[in-house]
């Protein structure tokens, strides 16, 4: 019996894979029904048990994958909100008042570039970073 491995790589090293998709488990079932023993066959209800977790897993999975984007999404609503704002921007050397001037977009993350009262840019400032909003700039 010939069957392919999956994840596998042509080195034979396991690949870095996100999981099984609905490709993959089609094919497992399929070469599970083909090669089952016809004097034992799968119960019915264990096979309509996996079909039942599977899809339990697909739809869990996509849930996943839209909350990850309603996050992303928000934290650039959020971040374009501070533009213009008075910020404290936590240091390894305590919380550097500044202004927030510029939004950037690093893969898929809102970055802030916030000028600070002596007029220093920090570039790279991470929604993580802001410790205190204040308000607009006076």
């Amino acid at each position: 019996m010939a069957t392919t491995g999956l994840g596998i790589s042509s080195g034979g090293s396991v690949a870095q894979t996100r999981g099984i998709t609905q490709q993959d488990f089609l094919r497992i079932l399929s070469t599970q029904l083909t090669f089952q023993d016809p004097l034992k066959p799968i119960d019915n209800q264990q096979f309509m048990a996996q079909m039942a977790q599977f899809s339990s897993l697909e739809q869990t999975r996509m849930s996943n994958e839209k909350l990850d984007t309603l996050l992303a999404q928000q934290a650039a609503n959020q971040s374009l909100g501070l533009i213009g704002k008075t910020v404290e921007v936590a240091t390894a050397s305590g919380n550097v008042p500044g202004q927030v001037t510029t939004i950037s977009f690093a893969g898929g993350q809102p970055m802030l570039t916030v000028k600070s009262a002596s007029g220093e840019l920090m570039t790279g400032v991470s929604l993580t970073q802001v410790a205190l909003v204040r308000g607009s700039a006076t």
